[in-house]
């Protein structure tokens, strides 16, 4: 059995559509996990709409999506757990693939798919993954640190299913960490087991409105540490490498880490704190000098007006 977890906090509008591309899943072999965090709106009664004996309504303080991963994780009765978060939805065919995922590569403990982004509006945008090691529609992805270096993220949330013994084994999500925390799981997963992925866009991200959203609004919101390259993620990326003996992975790891002080200088200078940017980007040339992008941060933090800075970014 397969035991999908969703964390709900606050998704009433679109709790009820998740819940339906589960139950309308061609492999019908699981049960549903749900942890409500906290929830202040009306995500419950639309949860007690659905009548169908393998949902599990779990409750509990807020406390963070990662504290409703791990409570779903440790409520789960299934060998396997896929998480789907509660305003993304699966194709008809998606438990059906990631099974036969689970047969093929039985060496493997974690389980993906590719997915599609679709925007408030409707419109839909396929990912870019590049580099992947194998040709056919799928196989094991043992460059998992390169091809995350250079697409979008080929491990996403509500496109994993993982063996519920390899995730506790590396101590769960992180609840300790406010953004990057499935970052970091995905991390310690792909070093201490095999990763199998199926080129076959079976996941939908909704991609949630933040076009019109104002500077002060998107600081407000944004990772309190984010400004610091002393952050947990970075810090455990660095001991993840720091322990790693497998030369070619390591250096894969290397390579990563200059990605994330990157993709923090990148955000950084999005919210206007050149300093930041700069930091965050001189972190990453110390793992990853040849990368020329964060010397581009560097020089238009250094050198552009604000209303250049804007168009540049925008």
């Amino acid at each position: 059995m397969i035991s999908v977890v969703i964390p709900l906090y606050n998704k009433e509008q679109s709790i009820a559509t998740t819940l339906q591309t589960v139950l309308k899943q061609t492999y019908q072999d699981f049960e549903i996990v749900i942890v409500n965090d906290g929830s202040t709106d009306h995500s419950v009664e639309e949860v007690a709409k659905v009548t169908d004996p393998r949902i599990r309504l779990i409750h509990q303080s807020n406390a963070g999506v990662s504290a409703a991963r791990n409570r779903g994780i440790a409520e789960a009765q299934g060998e396997y757990i896929a998480f789907l978060d509660a305003d993304d939805e699966w194709k008809p065919e998606y438990l059906k693939i990631q099974y036969k995922l689970t047969q093929k590569y039985p060496e493997c403990s974690i389980f993906a798919c590719n997915y599609e982004f679709k925007d408030v509006q409707g419109k839909v945008t396929p990912t870019i993954i590049r580099k992947l090691p194998f040709k056919g529609e799928d196989g094991i992805l043992s460059n998992y640190f390169k091809v995350a270096c250079c697409s979008h993220p080929p491990l996403w949330t509500s496109a994993v299913m993982v063996k519920k013994n390899a995730i506790q084994s590396i101590g769960n999500f992180p609840v300790n960490v406010k953004s990057g925390e499935d970052l970091l799981t995905w991390a310690k997963l792909a070093v201490n087991g095999k990763i199998a992925f199926s080129k076959q866009i079976l996941a939908v991200y909704h991609i949630r409105n933040e076009a019109n959203r104002s500077l002060s609004d998107l600081r407000k919101t944004a990772p309190l540490d984010l400004r610091s390259t002393n952050d947990k993620v970075g810090l455990e990326l660095k001991c993840i490498y720091q322990s790693c003996h497998n030369k070619i992975l390591k250096k894969q790891l290397r390579q990563y880490i200059a990605f994330w002080y990157k993709m923090r200088a990148s955000i950084n200078l999005k919210l206007e704190y050149r300093y930041a940017a700069i930091r965050c980007a001189s972190k990453s040339l110390s793992y990853n000098y040849r990368n020329i992008k964060p010397y581009i941060i560097i020089l238009i933090a250094l050198s552009c007006p604000r209303l250049i800075l804007k168009k540049i970014i925008k």
